[in-house]
């Protein structure tokens, strides 16, 4: 799988916490039937790694690995079946070990110095994070017209009443939120209130 398969794959990817793995299939399946066929699960808790390794096994379901900090943790995510990596920000360590290991690297790049490092890395997508705080929509369109091979998923900030503005830009192929897998949601067992606004956020995006 390369980038552009992954981001033009589903334009809406969650980005997902959960506190306990058994919370993983459960809340798999509620994405799928809401349309979202790519999921972001985050190392941010102790059930990261865990959950990841339950979710590669649901047909379906291209299930990836969010905070990813070192090239340790790659080889973590990917041994547990991530098939694609993001990183808050760029490291040419952790996209050197996805290359290694044959997975895709997106990491966050905030400014046009690090997209720079991403060009001579030889990517030609990013997240872009913290996009809310960074300038959105416009912030987006500005470091695109430098970069005009380049596409943005943006992450932070995203929601349901904003991501068509983000998706508006040309360079925005797909967005990032976690509006949709609320923890909230995920730890009362609300399923069908997250299939509701994967739906919702599904029908937005087209």
């Amino acid at each position: 799988m390369t980038v552009t398969t992954l981001l033009t794959r589903c334009p809406v990817v969650p980005v997902v916490v959960l506190d306990h793995p058994d919370q993983a299939l459960p809340l798999g399946k509620a994405l799928l039937a809401g349309g979202i066929d790519v999921v972001e699960i985050t190392l941010r808790t102790d059930a990261g790694l865990e959950s990841i390794r339950r979710l590669a096994e649901l047909p379906g379901l291209h299930v990836g690995a969010g905070s990813v900090l070192v090239p340790d943790q790659v080889d973590q995510v990917v041994d547990a079946g991530a098939l694609f990596v993001i990183s808050p920000g760029l490291s040419v360590e952790v996209v050197q070990r996805c290359r290694q290991r044959g997975v895709v690297a997106l990491p966050g790049v905030a400014s046009a110095s690090e997209l720079m490092t991403a060009v001579s890395l030889g990517l030609d997508e990013v997240k872009f994070f913290p996009a809310g705080l960074l300038g959105g929509p416009a912030a987006i369109r500005a470091l695109a017209a430098p970069f005009t091979r380049m596409s943005f998923m943006p992450s932070g900030g995203v929601k349901a009443e904003n991501m068509a503005d983000y998706l508006a830009v040309p360079a925005v192929p797909a967005v990032s939120g976690s509006w949709m897998v609320d923890p909230t949601l995920l730890r009362a067992g609300a399923w069908d209130e997250v299939t509701a606004r994967s739906a919702d956020a599904m029908a937005r995006a087209t």
